[in-house]
């Protein structure tokens, strides 16, 4: 028993050190692959489907304000004055849910959604939740709401192997993601729930 313990202890203390090293790592270095990223190409592998990925890193100067402002606004709009987590938002999630009888509203904040794009699977597990959690104290203690915001507009799912807005504003807009308009933010926003099943309807949208 005192050795499993003993080993259970170093497991918890690699992963400790392990995490808070990419976390940090991550504070300057541009997030290039992602766990989500990694899930979408076994998917296609296991259907014997190609799937190129594409994922362009631009700096959050580079990204147009009314992309920035929209996604704030859909997503997470006290993003600002939260330290990681909306309890009112989740509250309000739940009791939605639970009226519909099925999952219809979320209650991350953009914190959490970017804590498990970038270190967490999709899986819709409590352990999952676990890890978000944990890495989103992690990385409004260490990046900052400014780094968070970059990191997920970077990454975040926006198609069928189509990863952060500046890859999102080549594919559907022929355009860079400065120069996004307000209707193409606006329009980018509304697909994230499940951009895999809305994101067709952008094309031609200018």
């Amino acid at each position: 028993m005192h050795a499993f313990i003993k080993f259970c202890a170093t497991c918890a203390a690699v992963f400790f050190a392990v995490s808070i090293v990419l976390v940090v790592l991550y504070s300057f270095v541009p997030v290039r692959y992602t766990p989500l990223m990694f899930l979408r190409k076994v998917e296609a592998f296991s259907r014997n489907e190609r799937l190129p990925l594409k994922h362009e890193w631009v700096p959050i100067e580079q990204i147009s304000p009314d992309m920035i402002s929209a996604v704030i606004e859909s997503e997470d709009a006290h993003f600002y004055d939260h330290g990681g987590f909306s309890f009112s938002d989740m509250l309000d999630a739940f009791y939605r849910n639970r009226r519909w009888g099925c999952i219809v509203a979320g209650g991350s904040t953009i914190s959490q959604q970017t804590a498990k794009n970038v270190f967490c699977t999709p899986s819709r597990t409590y352990t999952r939740k676990l890890f978000e959690a944990y890495f989103t104290v992690l990385i409004e203690l260490l990046w900052g709401k400014q780094r968070i915001l970059e990191v997920y507009l970077n990454v975040i799912e926006l198609g069928d192997g189509v990863f952060g807005v500046e890859s999102a504003a080549e594919e559907y807009f022929c355009t860079s993601a400065l120069r996004l308009t307000p209707r193409q933010s606006d329009a980018l926003t509304e697909v994230i729930p499940c951009p895999r099943c809305y994101s067709r309807w952008l094309y031609g949208i200018e």
